[in-house]
């Protein structure tokens, strides 16, 4: 029988909506409890849900501080939207992060956000940023993954003539902590960036709301791994349920039927308002507490 690896658990706190140190107060208690094993945040310029002019953080500037105010947590983005920054700035980024963190990033990135959801779309008009079609944004992606691999592993600077992205002279020092380079995770439920996750993802993250759906997107990235020669196991399967603080029992058994589906990397997605010592609370009624 194929091995099938133990859940990891992990918690996602949407930076938007909610005060600096009410992240932070969850962080920090989360880092206490061994079986919270990791921690998220989304990448997002303006809110996506609730108030449209609400506060929302920047992903990777709040990603620095609680990676410098932990010790524990595997810690990243889910996921870095590839259309926000370019890559070579984006690897000197993720490499600070991962020393501040001492090693303890997870390189989450994928295509950006839907051209059909007008909140989302809406932050690059506001920012001055382009929004090309999902054409251009999966292949820029492609090209983004090999850019942030290479400045993360090679010694001397290169010149990189893509489609989407062209470099000369990239260098990027100092490199990350962890080598070879941090964990890549592709986030996406697309074909398009299942084919990019079957290339360059150690780790393919999908939103969880259908379990069935997931699935199915799970076995084409298995086809895809099969037609470039590489092993779909080695490629770890992670989703991102929603939690219900009031019926706890709804969200035990998705994490069941995850489980079941192959996806070993949980990660909860924690509403706002965060309640009172609320890691404990997912640790007591969501992890350790299995399905009826």
């Amino acid at each position: 029988m194929p091995h099938t690896p133990l859940p990891r658990f992990g918690i996602m706190t949407a930076p938007s909506q909610v005060d600096y140190h009410d992240v932070l107060r969850v962080w920090r208690e989360a880092d206490t409890i061994p079986e919270i094993e990791h921690a998220w945040l989304f990448d997002h310029l303006m809110p996506i849900g609730g108030d449209p002019n609400g506060p929302t953080y920047e992903g990777w500037t709040l990603l620095s501080a609680l990676a410098a105010q932990t010790r524990r947590l595997r810690l990243g983005l889910l996921v870095t939207s590839n259309r926000i920054r370019p890559p070579a700035m984006l690897a000197k980024i993720a490499a600070t992060v991962d020393i501040v963190a001492d090693g303890r990033l997870d390189f989450g990135i994928g295509a950006g956000s839907r051209p059909s959801h007008p909140l989302a779309r809406r932050e690059y008009e506001a920012h001055g940023l382009p929004f090309h079609d999902a054409a251009h944004a999966v292949g820029s992606l492609a090209e983004a993954c090999t850019v942030i691999r290479r400045l993360w592993t090679e010694a001397d600077p290169f010149d990189f003539d893509g489609t989407y992205h062209q470099l000369t002279g990239a260098f990027c020092n100092p490199k990350p902590v962890q080598r070879p380079h941090p964990p890549i995770l592709v986030g996406g439920r697309s074909a398009a960036v299942l084919r990019v996750a079957a290339e360059h993802a150690d780790l393919w993250n999908i939103p969880g709301g259908d379990i069935d759906d997931a699935a199915r997107r799970s076995a084409l990235l298995d086809r895809y791994c099969t037609e470039i020669g590489r092993d779909p196991a080695s490629i770890t399967r992670s989703i991102v349920l929603p939690v219900s603080y009031d019926q706890p029992s709804i969200t035990r058994e998705a994490i069941g039927r995850a489980i079941d589906a192959g996806f070993p990397h949980i990660v909860l997605g924690l509403p706002a308002p965060y309640p009172a010592n609320v890691a404990q609370w997912v640790t007591d009624e969501l992890i350790t507490t299995p399905a009826q």
